[in-house]
């Protein structure tokens, strides 16, 4: 049994308190100044709404780092994640409410794709400078525990109905009941795994730290609610104000609808979920932490994002056919979202998805991310920005080169488990894991 961490001292403790009250301030001035700024200022609302943000994200940072020690680090986290990828479910709602079948999987596609591919190498790099810049030699192998291969397992299963999706050529009310009840599931199996050890608190900086010991359990439920509910309620109110003063922008700049909902606007979407992970990998030791952040919100996208999009859709097209578009009918006359659109083939899109989150996971199984791993993820993210202009080169239309660069990456993962097969230990994890589950304690690091 671990003994309990002394207690900070006072003056520490208000430090935290004022931090937390600082940023909780600028994060709600952030919004309100968005809000009030409206349209003809988007340069003053675009900066209002990136003070609001970060202030935001930075709230439920370390709302998360102090849950954890009364809920299960990977609960903690996906509940984060979930709530910082309310502004991408907003987005969605309304293309999928208009019908835009050509545009439909353009943000859960580019979003998956942007998280794999830029997030999690982003991660590692920004903990392998900090470490260097700190203690000067590069951070080595981020190392995820034997309980965090639930996480990646779920992204495996969650990603696999894609290909359902590529057989049928439709995506349906049936799916999205199925990717619901995965992610139900998802949450309940974190659920089960047990909070952190309370020693484990010295680490912490003084917001959270102050968080962890108000010693009335009432008055801390109602701290953490507070914070969650400040971060939360600014990041789901500033989205559409910054989304909409930068699409502005962007249009300007002569950006097509489908690259500026595929890449621009879940970048945009998906800052919160940026800022908050790029705070933890500053350190190695909560560096994991930031990956499991990622991890959980690509999970949320494969499973809540996509199962919303044919309920959504079902319900528009009870208004008959939506934006120029006809209802397209499956089993049971359900209206079901083709893969197939007159301006663009989805089936590349989405398979090139699956095949990317493929080979991260095969990355990932490993209980390990690399240097290697993540320069590879990221030089496959950066060719996609190339498509356009092989294609004229090369005389071949982009979606060729998509099904190819997915070809690529399933070999890659092959060739990745064959390379390191003696490190994978899938089985003893997951025997680990339900030994947690059922209440057993972790084992001392080495």
């Amino acid at each position: 049994m671990s003994e309990a961490a002394p207690a900070m001292s006072p003056s520490r403790r208000l430090r935290g308190f004022v931090l937390l009250a600082a940023f909780g301030a600028t994060a709600i001035a952030g919004l309100t100044t968005a809000r009030l700024a409206g349209h003809g200022h988007e340069g003053i609302v675009a900066a209002a709404c990136f003070g609001g943000v970060v202030s935001a994200a930075m709230l439920i940072s370390w709302g998360a780092e102090a849950a954890q020690f009364f809920i299960s680090q990977g609960f903690a986290v996906a509940l984060i994640a979930l709530l910082q990828v309310m502004p991408e479910f907003m987005v969605e709602a309304v293309i999928a409410w208009k019908g835009d079948i050509a545009n439909m999987f353009a943000n859960a596609t580019g979003s998956n794709r942007l998280l794999i591919g830029l997030g999690w190498p982003l991660i590692y790099f920004t903990a392998d400078v900090s470490h260097r810049i700190g203690r000067g030699r590069g951070a080595g192998d981020l190392k995820l525990r034997r309980e965090n291969i639930l996480e990646v397992a779920s992204l495996l299963v969650a990603s696999s109905w894609y290909l359902k999706l590529l057989a049928f050529g439709t995506l349906t009310v049936f799916d999205g009941a199925v990717l619901g009840g995965m992610y139900v599931s998802y949450m309940w199996l974190l659920s089960r795994l047990p909070a952190e050890d309370e020693e484990d608190r010295e680490d912490l900086l003084s917001p959270p730290r102050a968080l962890v010991e108000l010693r009335r359990p009432r008055l801390r439920f109602a701290a953490l609610a507070a914070v969650f509910l400040a971060g939360g309620g600014v990041m789901a109110l500033v989205a559409e104000p910054f989304v909409e003063a930068l699409k502005v922008v962007a249009f300007g700049l002569g950006l097509s609808q489908f690259t500026f909902i595929q890449w621009v606007a879940p970048f945009l979407s998906e800052f919160p979920e940026k800022v908050t992970a790029f705070y933890w990998a500053r350190t190695v030791r909560l560096a994991p932490m930031a990956l499991l952040n990622m991890i959980s919100s690509v999970v949320s996208q494969y499973t809540l994002l996509v199962a919303m999009i044919p309920i959504v859709y079902a319900f528009s097209s009870q208004l008959g056919p939506v934006a120029g578009h006809p209802v397209h009918r499956a089993a049971f006359d359900l209206p079901a979202v083709p893969m197939v659109a007159p301006e663009h083939d989805l089936r590349s899109e989405v398979f090139l998805s699956w095949a990317i989150t493929l080979l991260g996971c095969s990355m990932l199984a490993k209980l390990r991310f690399s240097r290697r791993d993540a320069s590879i993820l990221f030089v496959l993210w950066l060719f996609q920005f190339l498509v356009g202009k092989l294609s004229e080169a090369l005389g071949v239309p982009p979606d060729s080169l998509r099904w190819s660069e997915g070809v690529l990456c399933i070999a890659l993962a092959a060739a990745h488990v064959a390379m390191h097969r003696h490190e994978y230990v899938v089985v003893e994890a997951l025997r680990e894991t339900a030994r947690l589950m059922r209440g057993g304690r972790r084992e001392s690091a080495a």
